[in-house]
C-alpha cells in the first residue's frame, strides 16, 4: 500500500474550490488517466480508468463529506484505495487543497509505476491541472452541499 500526499494553493474562495470537486463528473477534464466518473447517487460513484495501457472500471464511495471541509472515499470494487481531500481556507480569495490517498496497485504495470514514482507525478500533476481548471473557469460548475457523516456516527 502506498500513500500519496499532494497540496496545490487556488485562487478561488474556500466553497468555490469545494463545490468543483463535488462534481466528479468533470473529474476527466483534469485527471489524467479518468476516462468517465458516473454519480450513481449521493455517496457512490463508478469510474472507467485506463493508465499505461490498461483499463479498469470500479465503483467508489464517499464515506464522509462536509461543505467547505473534507471529502473522503474509498473503493467498494475493483483496485484497492482510499483518500480524502481537505479545503483550507488561507484567505477570502485562496484556498489549500490537499489530496491524500492510499493506494494498493494491481497488477505488474501499475506495481512498478507506483515503485518508479510515477503515481506520485499523476497525482502532483492532477493537482495542478484542478488549479487551472477552476482557476480560468472563475468559477464552480455546480456544487453538492450534503453531509455524509462516517460509518458508525450517528446523524
Amino acid at each position: 500500500m502506498s500513500t500519496i500526499t499532494e497540496s496545490v494553493d487556488v485562487e478561488v474562495p474556500v466553497s468555490t474550490a469545494y463545490n468543483q470537486w463535488t462534481q466528479f463528473e468533470t473529474f476527466p477534464s483534469f485527471m489524467e488517466g479518468v476516462e468517465e466518473v458516473q454519480q450513481i447517487g449521493d455517496t457512490l460513484t463508478h469510474w472507467r480508468t485506463s493508465i499505461g495501457g490498461v483499463t479498469r472500471e470500479f465503483d467508489a464511495a464517499i464515506t464522509e463529506q462536509h461543505p467547505d471541509e473534507r471529502v473522503a472515499w474509498k473503493s467498494v470494487s475493483g483496485p484497492v484505495h482510499a483518500g480524502v481531500v481537505t479545503f483550507h481556507r488561507l484567505d477570502d480569495a485562496t484556498t489549500r487543497v490537499t489530496a491524500q490517498m492510499e493506494i494498493d496497485p494491481e497488477g505488474f504495470v501499475e506495481k512498478a509505476a507506483d515503485k518508479i514514482g510515477v503515481l506520485d507525478r499523476r497525482v502532483k500533476g492532477d493537482m495542478r491541472r484542478f488549479k487551472d481548471f477552476i482557476e480560468h473557469r472563475g468559477g464552480e460548475t455546480g456544487g453538492w452541499r450534503g453531509d455524509v457523516e462516517p460509518p458508525g456516527i450517528p446523524t
